[in-house]
């Protein structure tokens, strides 16, 4: 039985014009299936964060074709775009980006309410699953500017899960972590993916890290060498 596919990039080409054009990337072709543990590796510069953005439907500047669970994203407005990013990925940054204003539980939610089709007591107990679910629904209540480095990291991890997206993308998730939390953040990931089908791609400096997911695109000078 053919596996079901999340996410297919053709032929994704990406140039910037700062005078002169410069190449960034260079015919990008893959697919990506449901549960499938993808890492994106390759040297600073050679086109991962940019290959991010674009994959994230947040660059729209490119030539190819990006389709997001059978649904290309060519011709579409901010709005419909919008609309594909709130429900069909989650994120995942080396900065956590969450507000300190607001508890641990509170930050899980806001994409939920971005949403907007779970009420207020649907989306908290959903937010209180998802600390569960990673370890961590002592600190529902605790304000973000109270917690450490990796529980900081687990909440931005509950937060990609809130809207059950079918692919998490993660751009440099243990970045700023201890060997520790990064290993810890590495089953988090991989139970996601055997446990609940979810579809991780993340992009690593960390060949360590790399060389245990299921998958690995090398990336060098904005083209796939090894995939």
């Amino acid at each position: 039985m053919a596996k079901k596919k999340v996410l297919e990039a053709r032929a994704i080409n990406k140039s910037f014009f700062d005078p002169v054009r410069v190449d960034v990337l260079k015919d990008i072709s893959f697919d990506l299936n449901y549960g499938e543990y993808t890492s994106v590796i390759g040297r600073s510069g050679c086109g991962k964060s940019t290959l991010l953005y674009i994959l994230s439907t947040m660059d729209t500047d490119f030539s190819g074709e990006l389709l997001i669970d059978g649904i290309t994203t060519k011709n579409k407005s901010e709005q419909e775009l919008a609309a594909i990013r709130n429900e069909k990925i989650g994120f995942v940054f080396q900065f956590h980006y969450l507000l300190n204003e607001f508890s641990a539980i509170k930050n899980v939610m806001l994409p939920g309410y971005r949403l907007n089709k779970k009420s207020e007591e649907e989306l908290e107990h959903k937010a209180y699953e998802a600390l569960k679910a990673l370890g961590i629904e002592k600190l529902a209540k605790k304000m973000a500017n109270k917690l450490s480095g990796g529980e900081k990291q687990r909440v931005a991890i509950a937060r990609a899960l809130i809207n059950d997206p079918h692919i998490i993308m993660c751009d440099e998730p243990t970045g700023n972590l201890d060997s520790k939390n990064a290993d810890r953040v590495f089953n988090i990931f991989k139970e996601l993916t055997e446990v609940y089908n979810k579809t991780l791609l993340v992009v690593t400096h960390d060949l360590e890290f790399a060389n245990k997911t299921g998958r690995i695109i090398e990336l060098e000078d904005g083209r796939i060498i090894r995939m």
